[in-house]
């Protein structure tokens, strides 16, 4: 892996996190059930994904 595939990664995997970050807050903000399982799901997602980009190191 190069040097600028690597950074790529690692950039990949920091919005990743975020994004889980962002989805938990959000989520454990939201009164209405459906929107915070949906929150719940994509934060699962980008868990999913940070994962596969973790992988590839």
């Amino acid at each position: 892996m190069t040097e600028k595939e690597l950074l790529y990664v690692e950039d990949a995997l920091g919005h990743e996190q975020m994004f889980q970050t962002q989805c938990q807050n959000t989520g454990s903000q939201l009164q209405d059930e459906n929107l915070r399982s949906f929150s719940r799901e994509l934060e699962q997602k980008h868990r999913t994904i940070f994962q596969s980009f973790y992988d590839l190191l």
